[in-house]
């Protein structure tokens, strides 16, 4: 078992230091919402098919993420508030090599 640490600013701005298991197919809106760091339904409301934006986040320093896919590229084409270093937590899943992310959740539409 491998687990990874991340840092994740909420919507509120409190940044909150955050264990995430790499050894159980989780992505970043599922560890977003086991901790309950977004407000219940506001965050994953597609269910992670990258059909929403309800999990963007702001990539504050980036450990060597993958590189975005073409779904998650056109989603973020259509949605609100996004930056240069936004990306879609549901596309996000956690492996060792993600140690010292630190992520904003961005804000609900």
């Amino acid at each position: 078992m491998s687990d990874i640490n991340i840092k994740i600013t909420d919507r509120e701005g409190v940044t909150h230091d955050i264990v995430a298991p790499t050894d159980m197919s989780m992505n970043l809106m599922e560890i977003i919402r086991s901790y309950e760091l977004a407000e219940e339904g506001t965050i994953g409301v597609c269910g992670g098919m990258a059909m929403c934006a309800s999990c963007q986040v702001y990539v504050i320093n980036d450990p060597g993420l993958t590189e975005m896919g073409d779904e998650e590229d056109a989603m973020l084409g259509e949605a609100f508030h996004v930056k240069d270093n936004s990306r879609l937590g549901c596309q996000l899943h956690i492996v060792p090599e993600m140690e010292g992310l630190e992520v904003e959740i961005a804000p609900y539409p």
